[in-house]
C-alpha cells in the first residue's frame, strides 16, 4: 500500500508538470527575460538559447528569496549574468534586473530596463525553470499585454529534472504553489485567467490533501 501511494504522488506531479508546461515553439523574439530562482540552469540554457540566435539581448532578472540567499548572495540577476559570461554570451547581449521579488515584478521590470536600453520589444522569450512557464506566461500577458510571450525551459521529463538537481519531494510543494498561484492570481488581478482541466485540478486536490502544502499562499 505503502509504494501504490508513492506512486500515486509522483503520478499526480507529472500531470502538474506537464500542465504547467506550455512547449511553445521556439522562435526568434526581440528579446529575453531569464527568471530568478535557485536553479542556475535557468541562466545556462538561455545562454544556449541566445547562442542559437534566438534573441539578441537577454535580461537576468532577480533579486534574493528564502531559497536563493545562501547560493546567490549577490542577487540571482548577478549571479546568471556571470554563468552568461562564462558561457560566452557577450557583455553587450546582457543586461541586469536586480530587484525583482516575484514574478510580476520579473516581468514589470525587466520592461522597464529594456526600455531605458532603447530597445523596442514586440515578443519576448521567458525563460525559467519548466514549471513556471504557465505562470510565467499568464503573468506577462496581464502586466504586458503588447508583447507576444514565448514560453521555454530546459527540455528535461520530471524524472530527469529530479535526478538531475537532486530533487526530493520539495519539488512537489513548489509545483503546487505554483499552480495554486495560477488558480487564484487572476482574481486579485495578477495574471490573466488559465483554464485548469479536471483531471489537473483533481490532482492538485489529492496533493494538497496529502500535505504538500509549504509552498501555498
Amino acid at each position: 500500500m505503502r509504494k501504490e501511494l508513492v506512486d500515486r504522488k509522483w503520478a499526480d506531479a507529472e500531470i502538474i508538470w506537464e500542465y504547467h508546461r506550455l512547449r511553445h515553439r521556439p522562435r526568434k523574439c526581440c528579446a529575453a527575460v531569464a527568471l530568478g530562482c535557485h536553479d542556475l540552469s535557468v541562466a545556462t540554457y538561455a545562454a544556449e538559447l541566445y547562442h542559437r540566435g534566438l534573441f539578441p539581448v537577454v535580461v537576468f532578472s532577480g533579486a534574493n528569496s528564502r531559497e536563493t540567499f545562501v547560493t546567490f548572495p549577490r542577487g540571482e540577476g548577478v549571479h546568471y549574468r556571470e554563468r552568461a559570461l562564462e558561457l560566452g554570451v557577450p557583455e553587450e547581449a546582457i543586461l541586469v534586473e536586480p530587484r525583482a521579488t516575484n514574478t510580476g515584478e520579473n516581468i514589470t521590470l525587466s520592461r522597464e530596463v529594456l526600455r531605458a536600453a532603447g530597445i523596442s520589444v514586440d515578443s519576448v522569450m521567458l525563460v525559467s525553470m519548466p514549471y513556471m512557464e504557465r505562470r510565467a506566461y499568464a503573468t506577462t500577458r496581464k502586466v504586458w499585454p503588447d508583447v507576444t510571450p514565448v514560453c521555454t525551459s530546459v527540455p528535461l521529463s520530471l524524472e530527469e529534472y529530479v535526478r538531475a538537481r537532486d530533487h526530493g519531494t520539495e519539488l512537489i510543494d513548489m509545483m503546487i504553489g505554483d499552480l495554486q498561484r495560477i488558480i487564484e492570481y487572476p482574481g486579485q488581478g495578477f495574471a490573466i485567467a488559465q483554464e485548469v482541466p479536471p483531471s489537473v485540478y483533481a490532482a492538485y486536490q489529492r496533493l494538497v490533501a496529502a500535505g504538500f502544502r509549504s509552498r501555498m499562499l
